[in-house]
């Protein structure tokens, strides 16, 4: 008696590296916030930049925060939009482009704490440059100078490096021949405030920087905010720690949880490929 042969099928393999659903749901819903939040900035950076005139608008863009609050939320957005889709569409170009960019994003940062650590002479006349610059254009934009006017009361400083660097400005300028009423002035936010003064007068600095050290100090804080600023900082080292790590963690984090998706992802991709290669050939 012939017996008849069973034909036996491959059956086609389980995959346990199938992408978890959950992680990706998780890195998904973690990138949706950012975005969200990154799309806010740049709505306010806009709204910003529309609201003041055109003149001060073109005068200073490099020192305009509204500026640099669109830039970073534009970055910002384009950045977690390919985390976000990619871990939506388990698309490994996005995915992969999401963790080039983050681990970019780390390096250059690490490697400005780096080179301001080494190099903090050069830092701190980059730095210098900055204010001087932020303090020729005060009267130019409202933005700035509320920045400025809250830097100079939080540190209890004056200008740059001392309260006659604000001679840079046209506007408070000491030579004889400025018409400005603000002549030889310096802004309130420099001025000694009684703690239980409810008005403040804004012409406070009139004429304090015809006034020698010893005389202006008895009416405006006389210290530049470079130094307040850099003793500030050597004070609040253990601070600024924390928070570079709080920036760090969820970065490195974002970089991991990619990698294992897009991981996962070709995993399926090849098991899938090899599944469809065994159904065409049958076991005899």
């Amino acid at each position: 008696n012939n017996t008849k042969m069973r034909v036996s099928q491959p059956q086609p393999l389980r995959s346990d590296f199938l992408p978890d659903r959950l992680l990706s749901n998780y890195v998904f819903f973690n990138h949706l916030y950012v975005v969200m939040i990154s799309m806010v900035m740049v709505a306010v950076g806009i709204y910003a930049r529309l609201m003041k005139h055109a003149e001060a608008a073109m005068a200073c863009l490099a020192v305009d925060p509204a500026i640099l609050l669109i830039v970073v939320g534009i970055l910002m957005f384009l950045i977690t939009f390919c985390g976000c889709i990619g871990s939506l569409r388990e698309n490994i170009c996005l995915l992969q482009t999401f963790s080039i960019c983050l681990t970019v994003v780390f390096l250059l940062q690490l490697a400005a704490g780096v080179l301001g650590f080494v190099f903090s002479d050069k830092a701190r006349g980059k730095v210098s440059e900055i204010i001087n610059n932020a303090v020729v254009h005060y009267r130019d934009d409202l933005d700035l100078q509320n920045l400025i006017d809250y830097g100079q009361k939080e540190f209890s400083c004056c200008g740059g490096i001392s309260y006659k660097d604000w001679s840079q400005n046209m506007y408070f300028n000491c030579t004889a021949d400025n018409p400005s009423r603000e002549r030889c002035s310096v802004p309130y936010s420099c001025c000694l405030h009684a703690a239980d003064q409810a008005v403040i007068n804004t012409m406070c600095g009139q004429g304090m920087q015809a006034m020698n050290y010893l005389e202006a100090s008895e009416f405006i804080y006389t210290n530049g905010c470079i130094d307040k600023l850099v003793n500030w900082i050597h004070s609040n080292l253990f601070l600024l720690g924390g928070i570079a790590l709080g920036l760090a963690i969820p970065q490195l984090v974002g970089i991991l949880l990619s990698q294992i998706l897009i991981s996962q992802i070709k995993d399926q991709i090849k098991l899938q490929f090899y599944n469809q290669q065994h159904r065409a050939d049958p076991w005899y």
